[in-house]
C-alpha cells in the first residue's frame, strides 16, 4: 500500500460516505461539491485496491472492507480532532519538564530564590537552568537561538515583533554610603554627593549611567572611581572604601542585612528601573511555557 496517497481529507470523505450512504448527502456533510467526493472515493478505491461501496435502491453499500475500515477511521478522526482541537492540558503537579531562564543580575539576587523555592512546590519535576546575560540585547540573541525559553532583564533596544515582553519588576533608585560616614547622618544634597568618589554598576561595560545621565543635564558630573559589571561585591566595596554608589532599592536594602550601610534618596531626580519578561513568539502558546510564564509573573508580583 502506498502510505503517501493517505491524507486526512480522503478520511473525512469515506467517514462521511459510510454514514450518509449518499455521494450527494457526503459531499454536503463534509462541505464539498459531489464531484469532489465522488473523485475523493474513487482515489479511495484506487488506494485501497477495494470498491469499498456498491450501488444499490437503498443507496451505497459498504463492501466487507469498508465496513471493517468504518470504526478505525471514526476512532482515527476523533483522535485527530481531539488532538488538534482541544487545548492541551498541563499539570504541573505531575509534568516534568526543564525551563531554561536568563537572567540579569537584579533579577538574580531579588527573586530567583523565592522562585525556586516556590517552583519546588508548584511542579516537583521541574528543572530550572538559569543563564545569565548582561548585555540587554543579548536576551535577543539567547531567545532566537532556542538556548533560553525565556528571559527577565532591561527591555532590549528592539525586538522586532519576534520578541514579546511583559513589565514584571519596578525599582527605584536609592544611594548607599558606609553607615560610619558623616554623610549618612543626614539628607543627601548635591554638594555632599559630588564630594564621594562613586562606584557605577555597569553590566554592559559602559563609563556612565542613569545617574551620570540625570547630572549632565543640570551641567554636572561625578567623579567615578570603579566601574563594575555585576553589584554583588558593591556594598562590600562602599561599606570599606567611603565611596558612595547609587543603586536599585532592593538590592541596597538586602545589602543592609549583611553590610554596615546607611541608605538615603538620591538629590537628583531619576527615573525608576522596569524589569521585563521576554519570550519568542514561537513559543508564546506552548501550555508548558505559558504556565511557567504566569507562575513567573505571580511570583514577581508577590516581591515587595
Amino acid at each position: 500500500m502506498d502510505f503517501h496517497g493517505i491524507d486526512l481529507n480522503l478520511l473525512v470523505a469515506f467517514d462521511a460516505l459510510i454514514n450518509e450512504r449518499n455521494v450527494t448527502r457526503a459531499a454536503a456533510r463534509v462541505g464539498v461539491s459531489q464531484p469532489a467526493m465522488s473523485a475523493a472515493l474513487s482515489r479511495l478505491r484506487t488506494l485501497l485496491g477495494d470498491p469499498l461501496f456498491q450501488r444499490s435502491a437503498d443507496g451505497l453499500l459498504p463492501t466487507p472492507r469498508a465496513r471493517d475500515l468504518a470504526i478505525p477511521v471514526a476512532q482515527a478522526l476523533t483522535t485527530i480532532e481531539a488532538a488538534m482541537l482541544s487545548p492541551p492540558v498541563f499539570d504541573p503537579q505531575a509534568a516534568t519538564a526543564t525551563f531554561k531562564l536568563g537572567l540579569q543580575d537584579y533579577p538574580t539576587q531579588i527573586l530567583l530564590p523565592a522562585l525556586v523555592e516556590a517552583l519546588q512546590r508548584a511542579m516537583p519535576g521541574a528543572m530550572l537552568n538559569v543563564v545569565a546575560f548582561n548585555d540587554r540585547d543579548a536576551a535577543v540573541d539567547l531567545l532566537d537561538a532556542g538556548l533560553i525559553d525565556a528571559a527577565i532583564g532591561v527591555a532590549p533596544t528592539g525586538t522586532d515583533g519576534r520578541i514579546i515582553t511583559r513589565p514584571l519588576l519596578r525599582d527605584e533608585f536609592v544611594t548607599i554610603v558606609a553607615a560610619d560616614h558623616p554623610a549618612a547622618a543626614g539628607p543627601m544634597d548635591l554638594p555632599t554627593y559630588l564630594a564621594f568618589k562613586h562606584v557605577l554598576v555597569s553590566p554592559e561595560g559602559q563609563l556612565h549611567g542613569i545617574v551620570d545621565q540625570a547630572l549632565a543635564q543640570l551641567g554636572l558630573q561625578r567623579q567615578l572611581a570603579l566601574t563594575v559589571p555585576h553589584v554583588f561585591a558593591v556594598p562590600e566595596v562602599v561599606a570599606r572604601t567611603g565611596m558612595a554608589a547609587t543603586l536599585l532599592e532592593r538590592v541596597a536594602r538586602h545589602a543592609l542585612a549583611h553590610h554596615r550601610l546607611a541608605l538615603c534618596a538620591p538629590p537628583v531626580a531619576l527615573p525608576a528601573m522596569v524589569f521585563h519578561l521576554l519570550w519568542h513568539r514561537r513559543s508564546d502558546r506552548h501550555p508548558a511555557q505559558s504556565w511557567f510564564r504566569e507562575f513567573i509573573a505571580q511570583q514577581s508580583a508577590a516581591i515587595e
